[in-house]
């Protein structure tokens, strides 16, 4: 499937589950969860899951391995739209110590075997692999990203995925930490197969605002969603996201929001947070 029909598929579901013609799209909603829990989450209301790279869609997984996952992917309720954790923590990807051509056949092998299990997105987070030696040139390690971000999206483009860049927070890497730093990024590497991630969790962690969503309007494809806490499900905690949702409101937000979070009961908190999540994007839509 060509990645112009992908960007659809919110549309489409919008209309499949009934929301009028001629209204705004509410963003439907997905979760990052193993694939054994597909039951649960299709039952609790989700289609949409995202996987990881090193369990779906791996070099390093034989070529058996990946055919029983093409069999599991196929039989699957959800679509399975992506996979995260895009790069082991000894792959470097920024810093002094990255050799760019086997970041890039490592990336090619990836994006081939998601682009045979129909899998559009690749999530680039990897915290431990963009980490940059402490006191090192940020200048230079984002320069040098910005080229190698270029070299995977062309990768990426002749396999038809996206790459959804993401920000992370300073517990988990110390480059990139804010959607702006990351939407820089995107705006140089200036390729249609490298886009962003609003990961609304890290934000809050970092105490970024929702405006930096309005700001980047124009390079978001992709969004991620969790209490900021502990990182809960949405709806386990309680917490407000309608100051983030207003601001995709306003960007006129187009594709999903997928849960990344934590669960040690996923019977009970995947409807919950189906319900919850659901509920807050109605409410912030609903308003005038």
């Amino acid at each position: 499937m060509k990645f112009r029909a992908l960007l659809l598929l919110p549309v489409a579901l919008t209309v499949l589950l009934g929301f009028a013609p001629g209204k705004e799209v509410i963003p439907q909603i997905g979760v990052v969860a193993p694939i054994e829990q597909d039951s649960i989450l299709y039952a609790a209301g989700f289609r949409m899951l995202g996987e990881t790279v090193s369990r779906m869609v791996s070099p390093s997984l034989s070529e058996e391995q990946f055919k029983q996952n093409l069999a599991r992917i196929k039989k699957a309720k959800c679509k399975v739209f992506l996979c995260n954790v895009f790069f082991p923590g000894k792959l470097k990807i920024a810093g002094p110590n990255v050799d760019n051509a086997r970041v890039v056949a490592y990336a090619d092998s990836v994006f081939s075997r998601a682009q045979q299990a129909g899998i559009p997105f690749i999530v680039l987070g990897s915290g431990g692999a963009r980490r940059i030696p402490e006191g090192y040139n940020v200048q230079k390690a984002q320069a040098d990203f910005v080229v190698l971000c270029r070299q995977m999206a062309v990768a990426a483009q002749k396999h038809g995925i996206m790459i959804a860049i993401e920000s992370l927070e300073a517990t988990e890497t110390n480059f990139l930490i804010t959607l702006k730093s990351a939407a820089d990024v995107v705006r140089a590497v200036n390729h249609p197969n490298f886009k962003l991630n609003a990961d609304i969790f890290h934000m809050m962690r970092e105490g970024e605002s929702p405006q930096s969503i309005v700001d980047a309007k124009d390079l978001l494809v992709y969004c991620e969603i969790a209490e900021k806490e502990k990182r809960s499900y949405p709806g386990v905690r309680g917490d407000d996201f309608k100051p983030y949702l207003r601001a995709l409101r306003k960007a006129n937000y187009q594709g999903y929001i997928f849960i990344e979070g934590n669960t040690s009961n996923p019977s009970a908190d995947t409807p919950l947070t189906f319900a919850y999540l659901t509920k807050q994007l109605k409410e912030v839509y609903a308003e005038k």
